[in-house]
């Protein structure tokens, strides 16, 4: 049985110590603020505190999606080695990346005799994708599973990583389109925070709005009781955008609610802190389904 890598992208927003704990190759996405483009490796992007600064002050960034040739490399080393390939790739409902993957995959594949390569459309973002590498790197530790085993363990579960998400400014998302001029300027002056979540198909979605950012976290959790019955739950991640007090107060009521702690609360990155903006906290965890009214 041949040896696999699995593979994910810099969306995950998990801290850099875990990749290199787990061995796992991460695929940077290049983004620009200020004119400055950065690569989107660990050794060449913002401190996450430093972006959100910058986005505070004014400053415009956007994103790249991570063209075939970039996955190529990354996919070669793997087969070069005698190894097959696992990747697990960003939301295809709000990147092309995923479809360069396989663009990728189907370029260089034939090379490979015997090889697999195997690309799997996570429809997950930041820690929530984050979330799912988890539990395919821990399916992956059982014997006798190989790449593709594994990557039909991971379509089979995507459906159940759940994300909850509230901003506290609505800005950053008129800018992406998932709220008019109007919901902004007037939600802003009545401070009205939306609730989002991430749909079925990948989709960042809104789902509701309440009053008050303390309300608003509160709505994250308890979305989630409404999702976890019957699921095995034995921690959640948690995300933030440079605000990590109102995540730790979510990661708190989790644990008092529902009786699950917290593995992990780190910044969401700047790639996908372009969209989401300063003050964006987002709760993940095992749920049902991810099934919403959508507003």
């Amino acid at each position: 049985m041949r040896e696999f890598v699995i593979l994910t992208d810099v969306t995950c927003d998990l801290p850099q110590s875990y990749y290199e704990k787990n061995n796992i190759p991460v695929v940077p996405f290049m983004y620009t603020i200020d004119d400055v483009d950065y690569d989107g490796t660990f050794e060449h992007s913002l401190n996450p505190h430093l972006f959100y600064e910058k986005l505070k002050s004014g400053s415009m960034a956007k994103t790249a999606a991570v063209p075939p040739d970039t996955l190529c490399r990354f996919f070669e080393h793997a087969l070069k080695a005698g190894k097959d390939v696992v990747y697990l790739g960003f939301s295809s409902g709000l990147s092309s990346t995923y479809q360069n993957a396989c663009i990728a995959r189907d370029e260089i594949l034939p090379a490979y005799d015997g090889a697999v390569i195997r690309c799997v459309d996570s429809l997950c973002a930041s820690m929530g994708q984050g979330l799912f590498v988890d539990l395919v790197l821990r399916k992956a530790g059982e014997p006798d599973i190989d790449a593709n085993a594994l990557a039909d363990y991971a379509e089979s579960v995507k459906q159940n990583v759940c994300h909850y998400f509230t901003v506290d400014d609505l800005h950053h998302l008129y800018r992406g389109g998932r709220v008019s001029k109007t919901a902004a300027i007037f939600g802003t002056m009545l401070g009205i925070k939306p609730v989002l979540h991430v749909d079925e198909e990948g989709h960042l979605i809104p789902i509701g709005k309440v009053r008050g950012r303390k309300a608003s976290l509160d709505a994250l959790v308890a979305k989630m009781g409404t999702k976890i019955e019957g699921q095995e739950n034995p921690y959640v991640f948690i995300s933030h955008g440079d605000c990590e007090k109102d995540a730790e107060y979510v990661a708190k009521q989790v644990k008092d609610k529902y009786g699950i702690k917290t593995k992990i609360i780190n910044p969401i990155g700047p790639v996908i802190g372009t969209h989401s903006g300063p003050g964006t906290v987002a709760l993940f965890f095992v749920g049902n389904d991810r099934s919403e009214k959508k507003l």
